[in-house]
């Protein structure tokens, strides 16, 4: 499985308003500034994670966009899975060789353990401490 462009920016997006957490509104023209990405792709963005309950949009000459829970409750994993479905790193179907289905099984069940046990608030944390490079994940 390959995160696109979606995935990468909408976690940009979220761990963005998750360092702003309880601080106010973003504006998503300052965090295309700061990443420089494009503001109209984020608008793309933020929509189905606004639809999943995620983001919560304030209008106004100070509005922008709010968590709308907590960094520590909102996974990598709902993220992707609002902006890239699900995850599934082949198509396989039931006629598959067994012992095939159950190496795609386990590979898809990792990935989703990964991303489901890292938080925001983890994104968040390993940015500031620097420690990008803490994990290395082998398949």
């Amino acid at each position: 499985m390959k995160i696109s462009t979606k995935g990468r920016y909408g976690l940009t997006i979220m761990m963005e308003l998750a360092v702003k957490f309880g601080e106010g509104p973003t504006s998503l023209k300052s965090i295309a500034e700061r990443n420089q990405l494009s503001e109209h792709y984020l608008e793309q963005l933020i929509a189905p994670l606004r639809n999943a309950g995620l983001v919560k949009s304030v209008r106004g000459a100070y509005g922008g966009y709010i968590l709308s829970h907590e960094p520590e409750t909102i996974t990598a994993g709902d993220v992707i899975r609002i902006l890239e479905g699900p995850i599934s790193p082949v198509d396989f179907t039931e006629e598959d060789d067994p012992a095939k289905r159950n190496l795609w099984l386990r590979i898809r069940d990792s990935i989703a353990s990964v991303l489901d046990s890292t938080t925001l608030a983890d994104l968040v944390s390993y940015k500031e401490e620097g420690q990008l490079d803490s994990y290395m994940f082998y398949i």
